[in-house]
């Protein structure tokens, strides 16, 4: 749905929209990203040769990780119009990848993880170093900048239940007011001091990592700053589409940044002090209020676009069956992929305000900030050789030998940005290490499940016999068994014979299906198999991106000569209860882990879109 009316849509209206959506993290990174290499911690002097190296390093860090490596290769790897870390793992590990398919899932499991653990953090260090640009005017001004940020944070994520679709019309506009800004402010100053544009030669890059061989790492991790929010680019493809990314990003929004860090370097070198806070010092203290208004409004909206891919990955882990069931709200008639996720941003707003209050300032979480990111854009560039391998066809080895040649660069941030483990960087490893740890163990513990229920499960072939003896009582109406598994009859099919001794009259056998794609064709979402004496075997196939409501699928199986009528229509769903037992699988701290998600799971009733008061539930113990 979303693809198709993207596809009617005028180029150039999607690239104003990718502004607000897709850039809006890396177009906030000049807040804080030539700063953070002359703080205490990566400690730069800002010598002409310094400041030099430091923006030919920014220039070809860009060019090199955003335009080679994400626009012009990862964008061509699209699951159906998709992208991110899960969408990327499906398209990467079908069955033919044999014994490597375990390796990719987890790459592709800690890929999610670790854009969750990026989604409390980008709020964090964005409004903070925004609102920050206060202290310029007065400083007195920062006593009130970590309320203020918090004030920005809780209606930021306030609002999230009323979706961003109204707003979400603004943001487009706003970025593109805040790229001309960083545009002109920058340009303003390279007309001042034009030797600065020395920098575009990357031989200035070359002699300071060679002057600085033993600090150079540390600097490198400042420098990667940079590119922080390449990674959402790609998470993002789904929204818009390559061309107008490509469009937006080559048009606009890579000359915006090229000037305004080249102007914050000849600002630095023309006006010595002014490199704890060049963003700023770019315009006169009387338009200082007016930009950090501009700048806090851009960080909201780059906020935004974090929350929101978070969100609409927590979907898709649910749907691949990576996550337990969990409220998901649409906040949006029109557009399908604009969901709400309660629990998540109940999560990242905790996470969020605890991260500022921690900190303290921009400077201070700036330490803990990247090594998420280089983790996650090293992920990614790895999937995509994978992919680019698999396909074997001949224009693709000049690819495969580029994405290996950024890859080589994506270990080296990744070196750098480990260096700030000790400083804070492991906040973010660890918080990514839990998520990861949750979705491990909710699949292992569902397989664990599964095989213990399969073991109990009556054939399809003995259900069918015993119906057509006729000796079995038949209710009236239709009950509708939902099971994960084709070939078997649900459990609750055969609790309810052994309790009630009777079936009802119509008997639908339905299984639903995550696609490893997005979304499928409602032309082939539902198959309809009659198997005799009332009895179907439905199955429905819906992509991860979809919501699996199971009345609008049986309505589709209406077309197809099952008669559907939902006031005579019982739903019956079979709940097995995990008992934790000492036999083989799991750790017992893992499986009383997995017995806890299990618990607090949302309702399957709910997940499946039924109605309640057709809704009844038929439970047993399953030992793991």
């Amino acid at each position: 749905m979303r693809r198709s009316s993207s596809a009617k849509t005028p180029v150039s209206r999607l690239a104003l929209g990718a502004l607000g959506v897709v850039f809006g993290d890396i177009g906030t990174s000049p807040l804080y990203a030539f700063r953070t290499c002359f703080d205490d911690l990566h400690g730069t002097i800002p010598t002409p040769e310094n400041v030099l190296g430091l923006l030919s390093l920014i220039f070809w860090a860009i060019t090199i990780v955003i335009s080679v490596k994400y626009m012009t290769i990862v964008l061509r790897a699209d699951n159906h119009g998709e992208g991110g870390a899960l969408a990327l793992m499906a398209l990467v590990s079908p069955g033919r990848f044999g014994a490597a398919r375990t390796a990719v899932t987890v790459l592709g499991l800690l890929g999610a993880a670790l854009f969750f653990s990026d989604g409390a953090i980008t709020p964090a260090i964005s409004v903070m170093s925004a609102v920050e640009g206060l202290e310029l005017i007065d400083d007195d001004f920062g006593a009130v900048v970590v309320p203020l940020v918090l004030i920005v944070l809780l209606l930021l994520f306030s609002i999230q239940k009323r979706g961003t679709g109204r707003v979400g019309q603004l943001f487009g506009p706003l970025m593109l007011v805040w790229f001309v800004t960083l545009g002109v402010i920058g340009l303003a100053w390279i007309v001042r001091n034009p030797a600065v544009l020395a920098a575009l030669d990357p031989t200035h890059a070359l002699s300071f990592l060679a002057r600085h061989r033993g600090d150079a790492l540390i600097v490198l991790a400042a420098v990667f700053l940079a590119v922080t929010g390449g990674e959402a680019l790609y998470a993002d493809m789904g929204h818009f589409g390559p061309k107008p990314m490509r469009m937006a990003w080559f048009g606009l929004v890579m000359p915006a940044l090229v000037l305004n860090y080249f102007g914050q370097g000849a600002l630095v070198l023309a006006v010595p002090g002014t490199e704890t806070s060049p963003f700023f010092y770019l315009v006169p203290t009387a338009a200082v209020v007016p930009l950090v208004l501009l700048a806090t409004a851009a960080t909201i909206v780059a906020s935004q676009a974090v929350i929101s891919g978070v969100f609409s990955v927590v979907q898709q882990a649910v749907q691949l069956g990576l996550l337990p069931r969990v409220l998901i709200l649409h906040s949006s008639e029109e557009a399908a992929g604009q969901v709400y996720v309660p629990a998540a941003n109940r999560l990242m707003l905790l996470a969020t305000v605890g991260l500022v209050v921690g900190f303290g300032s921009s400077e201070s979480l700036a330490s803990a900030y990247g090594i998420a990111i280089a983790l996650a854009m090293t992920i990614d560039g790895a999937l995509v050789a994978a992919w680019l391998f698999l396909r074997r066809e001949g224009r693709q080895w000049g690819l495969l030998g580029a994405i290996c040649a950024a890859l080589v660069v994506d270990l080296v941030f990744l070196l750098a940005n480990g260096l700030k483990i000790p400083y804070g960087g492991w906040l973010p490893l660890a918080a990514a290490g839990g998520i990861l740890l949750v979705m491990l163990t909710w699949q292992e513990g569902r397989l664990l499940v599964a095989g213990r229920v399969a073991r109990r499960q009556m054939p399809v072939r003995q259900l069918v016999a015993d119906l057509e003896t006729g000796k079995l009582h038949r209710s009236p109406g239709t009950g509708v068994y939902l099971h994960a598994d084709e070939s078997a009859v649900p459990p609750a099919v055969k609790m309810q014979l052994e309790t009630q001794s009777t079936l009802p009259r119509r008997i639908i056998l339905m299984t639903v299906r995550t696609a490893d794609e997005p979304f499928t064709d409602p032309r082939q979402r539902v198959s309809v198999h009659p198997l005799g004496d009332g009895l179907y075997r439905i199955a429905a196939v819906t992509g991860f991106m979809e919501s699996p409501r199971v009345p609008d699928l049986l309505k589709e199986a209406g077309r197809a000569g099952v008669e559907f009528r939902p006031s005579e229509t019982t739903y019956i769903l079979g709940r097995d209860h995990p008992v934790i037992v000492r036999t083989a699988g799991m750790a017992r701290w893992r499986k009383r882990l997995y017995t806890y998600l299990d618990r607090n799971a949302y309702f399957a009733a709910q997940h499946f879109g039924l109605p309640p008061e057709r809704v009844v539930e038929i439970g047993g113990q399953v030992e793991i």
